[in-house]
């Protein structure tokens, strides 16, 4: 015990996040081998996978870059579509799940930085409420963007189109992106062997990055960005370096995600996912990594596993909800809270001063 208090604060906090995924691994994996696990649980394991990555992914951007981002579920759209497409255009010529699998993440993960350099570009010199609403705007632009996309694939290769599925002119084949109707007929590849090891690629990318000097100057412009500035430290630069990289950790989870499901939406990946996803790293902690991952597991599989107690689900969800930012001790969580309360009660008192001011 006295080693692991005189251990610093990134290794112990390396220790805490991988320990977690090897727990899962090695307690969930030999279950669900040997069947044990109902098909509710099974079913479970790859969302949960992928929220967790998200989470991850997220605390980047909302708690050591210290900025409210609302659309990060526009970068899990843009790689769960970019990579189902991907996936089946290599069907026919990778035979192997796996890989086509890793090579539709890749690719997910890509498309979403493009997204993520477009949207950052414009948008990171902007700060607090301006870019939390830019990026709202961002994920609705994305969505409304993938209801009217068609893409198909056949031996001419690959078609756009955004205005019909006619419009594509494919020969002998089926739409891959259909519009408001999504992704159909996906071929279901995605693994919780492969949802693990993204959790782990995912840990390695941001917890390396927090410790490097990349890191070290995004914390510093986390905490003060006019000193920051003052010693030469680039604030576009490494805020949106930060961004991208967040946008394509997303863009990976969201192509695990959509070749999970045999058909997907683009309506799955609206504001109220951004919202849940942020939950996640608001109640866990925003710069506690194993926190976030345990306040996710919990979090997202609990009103699943509780929908046999329909009346009592989201009572026992919004109670454990409360216990999770108890537990956690989350000071990032207060913090968070507490910004929104004093701007609820500055906008009332300015109201109220208003309405003297027009009374008088």
């Amino acid at each position: 015990m006295n080693k692991l208090k005189n251990l610093n604060k990134f290794t112990l906090t390396n220790i805490q996040s991988y320990g977690i995924v090897l727990l899962a691994f090695i307690i969930i994996f030999p279950l669900q081998k040997a069947g044990v696990l109902s098909n509710q649980i099974s079913g479970l394991l790859v969302p949960t996978c992928t929220y967790v990555v998200m989470a991850i992914s997220l605390s980047l951007t909302v708690g050591f870059l210290g900025e409210l981002s609302l659309g990060h579920a526009g970068f899990m759209s843009v790689g769960a579509f970019s990579g189902v497409v991907c996936a089946a255009c290599l069907q026919n010529s990778i035979a192997s799940d796996p890989l086509r699998l890793l090579i539709a993440i890749i690719v997910g993960g890509l498309f979403a930085g493009v997204a993520g350099l477009v949207i950052g570009i414009p948008v990171i010199r902007l700060r607090g409420d301006y870019l939390a609403i830019v990026t709202l705007a961002f994920g609705e632009i994305i969505k409304n963007i993938m209801n009217c996309l068609y893409v198909g694939f056949d031996k001419n290769g690959i078609h756009f189109s955004m205005t019909s599925a006619e419009a594509l002119g494919l020969v002998d084949a089926k739409p891959i992106l259909n519009g408001p109707n999504g992704a159909q007929a996906i071929t279901k590849i995605s693994t919780f062997t492969s949802g693990i090891i993204l959790i782990v690629v995912a840990l390695f990318i941001v917890l390396n990055l927090v410790n490097s000097k990349t890191g070290r100057a995004v914390t510093a412009i986390r905490d003060n960005r006019i000193a920051a500035e003052s010693v030469g430290i680039g604030v576009t630069k490494y805020k949106l370096t930060a961004f991208i990289i967040s946008a394509v950790i997303a863009g990976m989870a969201g192509a695990l995600y959509a070749m999970n499901f045999s058909t997907i939406k683009p309506t799955k990946f609206d504001f109220n996912t951004s919202i849940l996803i942020l939950v996640f790293v608001v109640l866990g902690g925003m710069k506690n990594i194993p926190g976030v991952m345990i306040a996710t597991i919990v979090l997202y599989a609990m009103p699943e596993l509780l929908r046999g107690f329909a009346s009592y689900r989201m009572l026992i969800y919004a109670i454990v909800l409360i216990l999770v930012m108890l537990a956690t001790n989350s000071s990032g969580a207060k913090q968070f809270f507490e910004k929104i309360a004093s701007k609820i009660k500055k906008g009332e008192n300015t109201d109220v001063q208003n309405g003297g001011v027009s009374n008088g």
